[in-house]
């Protein structure tokens, strides 16, 4: 591994860990695009490298920051969201290495423009 790629890696993860805390995207809003993009990565390739980041509780020290700065988290749903991500994750995986990469970096595409849509056009956010 070059010192380029250990740069470029160690940039990576600094902006998605900095949007994952600033505002709450950071694994496939970011890592994804910015693997393909500047690692040359595939589609699946990013996918992976973005599951395998979330594999370790990176983002924890973050959601603790937020709940200490008096946001309270319901840690016992982030639990059960946990629990059932793990089985969602695998059967996502399954569906997804099973998907020519050109269609799924559309699919991966569209739920973003959908996801942007939501968020710019119709809040539902409790006050």
């Amino acid at each position: 591994m070059t010192l380029e790629i250990i740069l470029l890696l160690l940039l990576l993860g600094l902006l998605a860990g900095f949007l994952s805390g600033s505002v709450g995207v950071g694994g496939g809003v970011i890592m994804v695009p910015l693997a393909i993009w500047f690692l040359g990565y595939s589609q699946h390739q990013a996918q992976g490298l973005s599951l395998a980041v979330l594999a370790v509780p990176v983002t924890f020290l973050a959601a603790y920051t937020y709940h200490k700065n008096g946001h309270e988290l319901d840690w016992r749903y982030a639990l059960v969201i946990a629990v059932a991500f793990v089985f969602g994750g695998y059967f996502g995986t399954k569906l997804a290495i099973s998907i020519n990469q050109q269609l799924l970096k559309k699919i991966f595409g569209v739920i973003l423009i959908i996801v942007a849509v939501k968020m710019i056009f119709f809040s539902s956010a409790k006050a």
